[in-house]
């Protein structure tokens, strides 16, 4: 998946590094990250299923098995990035007008260094849920990525694992009308982002040294969340995207439409997830809807329903789909035929994705309670129910047997989020 390549393109660029008449883009480093690190959006695979060798606790409480915790800065939904002896994470600050990139110590939870990515520019509107840091950053072990948006633009950015800003470009203008949360993919040579907006927005490809355009795709003038995701299916590797009205396959290295169909919904903010054969759409507005489409050229629709995956991203497993409903609904299905297999109750509202570790299914409503369950088909089991903080929007991430968490804790009419390591000794 990470060999490299030579680019034999001519590309232009808004980047702090390279003069923008450079012809020849500057080779990146390998890809350096280990299969124990949680290296971008979704865990190293792409699809919310982390490294099974592992047993991380099943109890937790502000007092049990807190290995350490330490204050974030400003405020934001970006989940922790594990990228060898590093955590990060981004922020904002609204009250100085601030976008940033923080970086902490995995062993100690010590803050290493802030960076000031963006200083004024910020836009009031948005939903009241969404941020101005809700990207997940993304490592190649030798640099950091992050979207953001800042002055009716979306720009990408790299960072060195010492904060140090190297490039940016701009991708496109962005109306901003629920929020953005797209992060940044690596793949190969690239970095690969998305930005659909009400304004036509873009999916884009940069080289990951230099920030240099190696192709773009014009999307239509719709508002739209997904983050593009790389995953083989139908015997290839393809850059996926939902929503907009459309199902899209593209080969990553080239940008081109491997195929395309009309189908899911306007706006649509999951990571879709495969089985190699079909792929899921889900999506919650102009309707509910959820949908298995083969991407294999053809498109075929092989079944669809109406229920409401808007926020959540869903699990695939032998077949077998897992997911949580936006109203708190733990749902089993047969991928095959779309066959409801369970269901079971959990309570709460929810935004933070399921993760899966071994057989067991991690996952954490907007009120700070993580739920377990067994990944099984044959019925819901319940395992866990933990508490912590009183908001959670980010995903928790999984490596070692630790869980980190970004989570709120409200009192006193005053916020504080605190990044949190959970495990045993």
């Amino acid at each position: 998946m990470f060999r490299t390549m030579i680019y034999c393109l001519s590309i232009l660029s808004v980047s702090l590094s390279c003069p923008a008449d450079e012809k020849e883009p500057v080779k990146p480093e390998p890809i350096q990250v280990k299969a124990t690190d949680w290296p971008w959006w979704r865990g190293p695979e792409r699809n919310g299923i982390a490294n099974p060798d592992q047993n991380p606790p099943l109890k937790w409480s502000a007092t049990q098995y807190i290995l350490w915790k330490s204050p974030i800065q400003g405020r934001g939904y970006s989940s922790p990035t594990v990228a060898g002896n590093r955590i990060f994470l981004a922020s904002a600050d609204t009250g100085n007008e601030t976008q940033f990139v923080l970086c902490f110590d995995r062993s100690t939870g010590k803050q290493l260094w802030k960076t000031v990515v963006f200083t004024g520019g910020l836009s009031e509107k948005g939903n009241k849920k969404s941020t101005h840091a809700s990207s997940t950053v993304a490592c190649d072990g030798t640099k950091v990525y992050i979207n953001f948006i800042n002055d009716g633009a979306a720009y990408t950015s790299a960072l060195t694992l010492d904060g140090r800003l190297i490039w940016q470009t701009k991708i496109t203008d962005y109306i901003i009308h629920q929020g953005y949360g797209s992060s940044p993919a690596i793949y190969q040579d690239l970095v690969i982002v998305s930005a659909d907006n009400k304004g036509g927005g873009a999916i884009a490809a940069m080289n990951r040294a230099d920030g240099m355009l190696v192709w773009k795709i014009d999307r239509p003038k719709t508002p739209n969340y997904p983050s593009p995701i790389i995953l083989e299916v139908a015997g290839k590797e393809q850059l996926l995207m939902t929503g907009c009205d459309l199902v899209t396959g593209i080969a990553p290295l080239t940008g081109k439409k491997l195929w395309e169909i009309e189908g899911a919904t306007t706006e649509c903010v999951t990571s879709t997830v495969t089985n190699g054969e079909v792929i899921l759409t889900s999506g919650g507005y102009p309707k509910n809807h959820m949908a298995a489409v083969k991407a294999d050229g053809s498109g075929e629709v092989v079944w669809e329903n109406s229920n409401r995956m808007y926020v959540p991203s869903m699990l695939i497993q032998d077949n077998n789909i897992y997911s949580v409903t936006d109203n708190g609904v733990a749902v089993c299905w047969d991928v095959t035929n779309g066959k409801e297999l369970w269901k079971g109750r959990l309570g709460g509202t929810f935004s933070s994705s399921p993760v899966l570790v071994g057989d067991r299914i991690y996952v954490t409503n907007e009120s700070g309670e993580t739920y377990i369950f067994r990944a099984s088909p044959r019925e819901f089991e319940l395992l866990g129910e933990n508490k912590l903080g009183t908001e959670v929007f980010a995903t928790p991430t999984f490596c070692d047997s630790r869980i980190y968490m970004r989570v709120s804790q409200e009192g006193d009419g005053k916020r504080q989020e605190m990044l949190y390591c959970i495990g045993r000794k």
